[in-house]
């Protein structure tokens, strides 16, 4: 759930995949120098910044790319597109994810076919269907797949790369991941979305709500696990992230999205998404997006804020031109954020008329990729019996995942 993108291109799609997962080191040279450099002082080097790894691969290939404005190159930031431009690859388009290609849609706004302003490359959607996705496809040899996720089931990236390794796999095309470090991706947690009532764009997949995995990872559970119709598996190519580990903090070099802009929002976005089936504000129309929390009424606290417009967080805003009574989130470490329902209980607690905090019943359970979160709140459940109910599902989707993971894992 998130807000992006329009204008900026998609890019890549480097992955890998459980029957035949290819993870090439790659070779420095001289192009590579400040990956090198990076490299010998154990820095984390993204897949994108090794050129030399996925180059090759690209040689002689009509290519398509999905990517948007965290598709960037090196320490200068450049976007991928224009690198590839510049090495000669044969760019035929771009696919864009939920916010667009430069990610200043909003969440769940349309997303319409365009053209890169910059280098004229053609641009289309993947989110919300598009009948020209397959001919689209058809049209070229490899794609590249290339955005920066967050780690919660619910952030619509994953949802993008299954489409792209749907269309992939159907027409015979490789598919090619670049892997970016995953900021959250130091615990496993939440719910397990198991039955397909509750499948969505923010829970399409069946894995824990904080999954714990890069997309290259994930790339690989899909196949593995064989989620794509008709059991398709997937020409995947994951070029690795170096130097990573699950363990690992990494603060995001570009924001994935107005509405996360700093490691904090980040952190606690998995925490606080859930609210977004409620009418309580997040604090979208605010300079702390996920780092806020309030509703209209004193009952919540003494701290206040009113939400506005903001670039990016127009629509869609909780509390919009109100005074929201609540918590200051603001002076949290983002390192020691993990994922909690404290927040949700505390104001599903305060709340004078209980029947009215769940506003978007249905939005929360595909949010929780269930309804029974929503059940025990109302039954007073507490944090650590609610989590005693999806403990059996939750070890048995780690036990899965262990299958699947490309770098060291957090302990």
């Amino acid at each position: 759930m998130r807000t992006f993108l329009v204008h900026t291109l998609l890019l890549g799609v480097l992955l890998t995949n459980s029957c035949g997962t290819s993870k090439r080191k790659p070779v420095t040279t001289p192009k590579d120098s400040a990956t090198k450099e990076a490299l010998t002082a154990k820095v984390i080097v993204p897949a994108a910044d090794q050129l030399s790894a996925y180059l090759p691969l690209l040689k002689g290939k009509k290519v398509g790319l999905m990517g948007n404005q965290t598709s960037i190159v090196g320490a200068n930031k450049e976007h991928l597109v224009d690198v590839l431009i510049r090495e000669k690859v044969d760019l035929k388009f771009g696919f864009a994810p939920e916010h667009g290609f430069r990610g200043d849609i909003e969440r769940g706004e349309k997303v319409s076919n365009d053209v890169d302003q910059k280098t004229g490359l053609p641009l289309f959607t993947l989110y919300g269907g598009n009948a020209k996705q397959d001919s689209i496809v058809q049209s070229i040899d490899v794609m590249i797949f290339d955005l920066q996720d967050v780690g919660a089931r619910f952030y619509t990236y994953i949802t993008s790369l299954h489409r792209v390794m749907e269309l992939c796999a159907k027409h015979n095309k490789e598919l090619i991941v670049l892997d970016r470090p995953n900021p959250c991706g130091d615990q496993v947690d939440g719910p397990v979305r198991k039955d397909d009532k509750f499948k969505s764009n923010v829970s399409y997949h069946k894995i824990a709500m904080v999954h714990g995995l890069t997309v290259g990872e994930l790339a690989n559970m899909i196949n593995g696990e064989k989620w794509l119709e008709q059991g398709r598996q997937c020409k995947v190519t994951v070029i690795p992230v170096q130097n990573y580990t699950h363990d690992s903090q990494y603060d995001l070099p570009v924001i994935p999205s107005p509405s996360l802009p700093n490691a904090l929002s980040v952190r606690l976005y998995a925490s606080l998404c859930l609210f977004e089936g409620t009418d309580i504000s997040v604090g979208r129309g605010t300079d702390w997006p996920f780092q806020v929390v309030g509703y209209t009424n004193p009952v919540y606290g003494d701290f206040t804020f009113t939400p506005g417009e903001k670039a990016g967080m127009v629509k869609h805003v909780e509390g919009k031109g109100a005074t929201n009574y609540g918590l200051d989130l603001r002076n949290l470490n983002p390192a020691d954020q993990k994922f909690t329902l404290k927040y949700i209980l505390h104001f599903y607690n305060k709340m004078p008329d209980k029947s009215k905090f769940f506003a978007r019943a249905e939005f929360f359970d595909k949010l929780a990729g269930t309804d029974e979160l929503r059940k025990q709140i109302i039954a007073g459940k507490t944090e650590a019996e609610i989590r005693e109910s999806w403990k059996p599902e939750l070890m048995e989707y780690m036990q899965m995942r262990k299958k699947y993971l490309l770098y060291p894992d957090f302990k």
